[in-house]
């Protein structure tokens, strides 16, 4: 889909329909965005996983609505080909209805997105087909969804039972019905991400989903080995930036040290 010159929630629909798989990665910050975007990328998420990467916390529940709109404009302004899509975060949405609809005109209207993100099934419904009927994309989110991880009490795979598996086919049909233009299967098995993605019509994006899903997506961070300290089984990294910008760092303070930087070149 390279000359796609803007990925629309039609375009995630075209792509399913001729099985050509999707491409998505988070962003939080201007400069990362705009290098995603130009070098392809087809959807960026504003995730609230912002929370851990950026911020340091442990989990997702921290971050606000205001944080999430802040990082969402930073990304909108890099961004000429991809769709943006914005997690609304904990707190913004459960609520009720009417709060979650505030929630997503705000996103909508301050930063210039694309879509929402809600996570959830059954409960989520009426909030995002509120969302919904005031002309506002939402992406689905199942399986592990991390604004439930107290509940869950673990990071380890969803929907192994019966019980469970089927409640996850069901909520997924739900938010089929209901409009939701695509959603994120996370960690769940590959099996059943696969016979989930062929029962629905809209796209599913898979993030330790397996491999027949119709499209996949990580944090950039863990991606770009930027991340060291979480290698769950479902991250490929991509590079280990980590160690380049260690070493790069360590070169810098020694030129300093030695007053090889700046030279002749370098000054005016």
């Amino acid at each position: 889909m390279d000359d796609v010159k803007r990925v629309t929630t039609q375009t995630l629909k075209e792509m399913k329909a001729r099985s050509i798989p999707i491409a998505m990665l988070t962003a939080y910050d201007y400069t990362s965005a705009r290098i995603l975007d130009g070098a392809g990328i087809d959807v960026i998420l504003v995730g609230d996983s912002a929370s851990n990467v950026i911020a340091g916390h442990e989990t997702t529940l921290p971050i606000t609505l205001e944080q999430m709109i802040y990082h969402a404009q930073c990304v909108v302004r890099a961004v000429t080909r991809a769709l943006v899509v914005v997690d609304l975060p904990f707190g913004s949405y459960q609520g009720n209805s009417q709060e979650g609809l505030n929630s997503a005109i705000r996103v909508m209207k301050e930063t210039g997105a694309h879509a929402v993100k809600l996570e959830g099934g059954k409960a989520t419904v009426p909030a995002l087909e509120r969302i919904l009927d005031a002309g506002i994309p939402v992406m689905g989110h199942l399986g592990l969804t991390p604004q439930s991880i107290y509940r869950f009490g673990t990071y380890r795979v969803r929907a192994q039972s019966a019980e469970e598996a089927d409640r996850l086919r069901e909520d997924a049909k739900l938010l089929d019905v209901a409009g939701c233009f695509a959603v994120v299967l996370e960690k769940i098995p590959a099996s059943l991400a696969g016979e989930v993605s062929r029962s629905i019509g809209i796209p599913t994006i898979g993030i330790g989903a397996g491999v027949h899903c119709d499209g996949q997506v990580l944090v950039t961070h863990d991606a770009l080995g930027l991340t060291t300290d979480f290698n769950p089984r479902f991250v490929r990294h991509y590079a280990r930036l980590a160690e380049t910008i260690s070493d790069s760092v360590r070169a810098f303070v020694a030129d300093v040290r030695l007053r090889a930087f700046p030279g002749p070149d370098e000054s005016y």
